[in-house]
């Protein structure tokens, strides 16, 4: 089964990305999004206007909306490493959900310790993602199980758990929410285009995209990993680890999602509320897989879904129709990105 879903994803990523392909992905994503707001409302030129010019009418809706994709960055960089290693990593909602808890009780424990207390609670929030894919990875390695399984499944007990931990053990007696202690108010990073919720997370994960992007291309790393993604067998006889590649790239990938948990915690919500990271998982994957898992591009793919989410989110304020309406457009796009066939056309024309 491995093997056959090595070589689907590897004629995938073989498929040349042309221009016209991604503007047609784009016409049919916002013609769905107009089909949609006239039979869904009843006031469809309103929904529209909201739904298209809404996160762009001010810094709140603006700053929010940027805000919107840094957790997406972070966990779409993480679904590309593992891609690109030839593994599959469906985990992310557990790894981004449980690095996020982790991070949260270790910065209340950590309360006295500055900056150092900042820098450990991150950093155990990213190890936490990264040894949960990384074991996944390991069995691999080791009993040659399916990693697409064992991550998801992982995922879902782990989620459970953390959510029982924060409805129970963790959780804060002095407010209404079901979500843990807040963080130190010295450990929450500062303000970016208030009054929205955008911090300088943001900074972060614009580094964090060029530091992946520099070692997937300029180190021999991150070149043997491309290499093991590619053919596992030809880099086998040019002298590389393959066990190694097996769980190296598991575990940066889930470090980089516990990584996006944590900056939503630091940045965003300052406590660990339970199931606040449902969906971005699977929202990071549709990301990841809009950027044919190359770092750069994931950048405008994340700024591309949180504007559809935060298009969404205006038009169900301002007008008549529901959240849902996000939910169903990036389904289409989620289904539009993965067509050979739309990737295909114009590239004849353009190699002409």
């Amino acid at each position: 089964m491995n093997d056959r879903m090595d070589r689907r994803w590897k004629r995938f990523l073989g498929v040349p990305r042309s221009a016209l392909g991604s503007l047609v992905i784009l016409f049919i994503a916002l013609a769905a999004v107009f089909l949609l707001s006239f039979l869904l409302s009843k006031t469809p030129a309103r929904t529209l206007r909201y739904f298209f010019i809404g996160p762009l009418q001010n810094t709140y809706y603006l700053g929010n909306m940027l805000n919107t994709s840094i957790p997406l960055i972070f966990s779409a960089l993480g679904v590309s490493l593992a891609m690109r290693a030839g593994s599959f990593n469906l985990g992310g909602e557990g790894q981004l959900y449980g690095g996020a808890f982790i991070a949260t009780v270790s910065a209340v424990a950590m309360a006295g310790w500055g900056i150092a207390g900042v820098i450990c609670a991150i950093v155990l929030g990213a190890v936490t993602g990264g040894v949960m894919a990384a074991f996944s990875g390991y069995l691999r390695m080791k009993w040659q199980t399916n990693e697409l399984i064992t991550t998801f499944l992982l995922s879902n007990a782990v989620s459970l758990v953390v959510g029982y931990l924060i409805a129970g053990p963790f959780m804060d007696p002095a407010t209404n929410l079901i979500a843990t202690r807040k963080i130190p108010e010295s450990f929450r990073f500062s303000r970016i285009l208030e009054p929205s919720n955008l911090s300088s997370a943001l900074v972060m994960a614009l580094v964090m995209t060029v530091v992946v992007h520099l070692y997937l291309y300029r180190t021999k790393s991150g070149y043997e990993l491309r290499m093991y993604g590619l053919n596992p067998r030809f880099a086998r006889y040019g002298g590389i680890n393959s066990g190694s590649y097996l769980v190296l790239p598991m575990f940066l990938s889930g470090a980089l999602y516990g990584l996006g948990g944590a900056m939503a915690i630091f940045g965003t919500y300052y406590a660990c509320m339970k199931d606040f990271s449902v969906g971005m998982g699977w929202n990071a994957l549709a990301v990841a897989l809009i950027a044919r898992f190359r770092p750069v591009a994931i950048i405008p793919a994340a700024l591309f879904f949180a504007y559809i989410e935060s298009g969404a989110r205006n038009a169900m304020l301002h007008s008549d129709v529901t959240f849902e309406i996000a939910s169903i457009v990036q389904s289409v796009v989620f289904f539009l990105v993965t067509s050979s066939v739309l990737q295909r056309i114009g590239t004849k024309r353009e190699r002409g």
